[in-house]
């Protein structure tokens, strides 16, 4: 009976913080196809007038393009640095691990309030300011954690006799990652990738002190749509952006189950072969 209580107070827990989850994503997406000059909700009369403002909005544009190619660019690097560390914090034997693990997670606890504040002291004496490549280095460093952490569960989950076994075939050590490893931990890598993006392609905090004139991302030209005015063109994008991150998560989560369907195939036959 108390195990009957406990689970459905769990589920009841589960279900009203799910509620609280999405009920912003319920009321900001019907306001997005609001004909009305302000946000208001629910909509008086449907329209698609502000996803229109969006594309004929040059600034929008502007802002959409730097955001996209910083984005792009940071979960690159992030991949790359980020499979790098997870090889050495799994496969190495390194010293200092702890330290250099406490590290890489520190923008993971840190404050994004104090990351900006430095980055923009530190940018200032180097002329990073208002410049895509300084977006890109505090966005790759906010975004590597996510892709260590990743990686490191897809390497914790290989076998390590597949490399071994590689190896002792004659391949060496980056032909081993590329042709065994690798494929492995694609789907982690993945998913590393795509947290890495929409870190960057959210991220706000950081960009308010790096912005100017020069260089505007999405989430400031947002911030200040909101603050400065009410502009209901926000909303719009937020629906997009809604759509854009459930369906790379919708396709990321296929692709693993298509994975796992195929080794099922391919094991099931030679598991009963076996027995």
């Amino acid at each position: 009976m108390t195990k009957i209580l406990t689970r459905t107070g769990l589920a009841v827990l589960a279900a009203l913080i799910g509620v609280y989850l999405i009920l912003p994503i319920l009321i900001v997406v019907p306001m997005s196809f609001s004909d009305s000059s302000f946000l208001s909700f629910p909509p008086e009369k449907l329209s698609l007038r502000w996803f229109r403002n969006l594309v004929d909005d040059p600034v929008w544009l502007e802002s959409a393009w730097a955001s996209l190619k910083v984005a792009l660019a940071s979960s690159v690097c992030s991949v790359v640095l980020g499979v790098l560390a997870a090889l050495a914090l799994v496969r190495g034997r390194i010293p200092f691990r702890n330290t250099i693990i406490a590290v890489l997670l520190a923008p993971l606890i840190v404050p994004y309030v104090i990351i900006g504040l430095a980055a923009y002291i530190a940018f200032l004496q180097l002329g990073l300011t208002q410049t895509t490549l300084g977006f890109v280095l505090v966005h790759t460093c906010l975004a590597v954690p996510y892709v260590v952490i990743n990686v490191v569960a897809g390497l914790v989950a290989v076998d390590r006799r597949l490399e071994m076994a590689a190896m002792s075939l004659g391949a060496g050590p980056v032909t081993t990652f590329f042709q065994v490893t690798l494929p492995l931990i694609l789907p982690s890598v993945l998913a590393g990738g795509l947290f890495a993006f929409f870190t960057s392609w959210d991220e706000v905090v950081t960009a308010i002190f790096l912005s100017g004139p020069e260089v505007t991302t999405l989430p400031v030209q947002m911030w200040s749509g909101i603050r400065v005015q009410i502009d209901p063109t926000v909303a719009a994008i937020s629906t997009l952006v809604l759509l854009v991150v459930f369906g790379s998560f919708l396709i990321l989560g296929l692709t693993r189950l298509i994975r796992r369907l195929a080794r099922r195939r391919v094991t099931g036959p030679a598991t009963n072969t076996g027995a």
